[in-house]
């Protein structure tokens, strides 16, 4: 039986799936649901919409940008906490039971099948989801933009950076964004900061991006700034703005400003 019961969500949604831009948006933690299974998962109402259930503020951003680009968009439904989209979920921490410095009682003690029933429900659809965009793009060489958010303070600690370009062995579109980002008036930019891509930290870039030998760019944007519709609005703009440049700048071969 499905974790998933009548008339609960989808574990995702796609937005403009016709859209004809190359550049297809996934967001990964889109949501903050738990299926009703699960019950609360041990966690306080206000603990299950904090910034470790999701990235606070990135749907509105990732639909935002979907319509102005003309993009296809796939945003996952359900909580990180439940299993986490963007972690192979053979490692531990796509079942945290600690997130940040909060302990996460109903992920304590999980036992193979626990994990099946998640990933199944939730994990396999959505990245079925992304498999079958990608496919479906004949004539298109796409650009996958990962769209994720980060909170301003971690373990007490506050963040200067506003947004994030991350990249692993295929830097060259984020270099680009990066460039233009640094000639926005007053923008603190981060490369690889406070995170940066691996196999071991993340899935969607590694597997359907890299594996497939597509250009990509993972954006975190701080959470500050994009937790109201107006910061969300403004920061879809900006990005619509910037991005046809990095895809002409991909087209031309221009990194850095320098031919390569």
């Amino acid at each position: 039986m499905s974790l998933l019961g009548e008339g609960e969500p989808p574990p995702f949604c796609v937005v403009n799936e016709p859209g004809a831009s190359r550049f297809l948006l996934t967001a990964d933690h889109a949501g903050c649901l738990i299926p009703r299974a699960l019950g609360d998962l041990g966690l306080s109402a206000a603990e299950r919409v904090r910034h470790i259930a999701w990235d606070i503020g990135i749907a509105g951003v990732t639909r935002g940008l979907a319509v102005a680009l003309d993009a296809t968009a796939v945003l996952q439904t359900y909580s990180r906490l439940v299993i986490d989209c963007n972690r192979d979920p053979g490692v531990p921490s796509a079942f945290p039971q600690v997130s940040e410095a909060t302990p996460v009682p109903g992920n304590v003690g999980l036992s193979a099948a626990d994990k099946v029933a998640r990933r199944t429900a939730v994990f396999d659809p959505y990245h079925a989801e992304i498999v079958r965009l990608l496919a479906g793009r004949q004539g298109r060489r796409t650009i996958y933009l990962a769209m994720h958010s980060f909170t301003p303070v971690y373990l007490g600690v506050a963040r200067e950076v506003e947004i994030a370009v991350l990249y692993n062995r295929n830097p060259r579109a984020s270099h680009l964004l990066a460039q233009l980002l640094r000639e926005e008036a007053g923008l603190v930019v981060g490369e690889n900061d406070p995170y940066q891509v691996s196999d071991e930290t993340d899935y969607g870039v590694p597997v359907h991006a890299e594996r497939g030998g597509l250009d990509y760019i993972e954006i975190e944007i701080r959470q500050d700034l994009i937790q109201d519709e107006a910061g969300q609005a403004a920061w879809a703009a900006r990005l619509a703005r910037l991005l046809p440049i990095v895809e002409a700048g991909l087209v031309n071969g221009l990194v850095m400003g320098l031919a390569q």
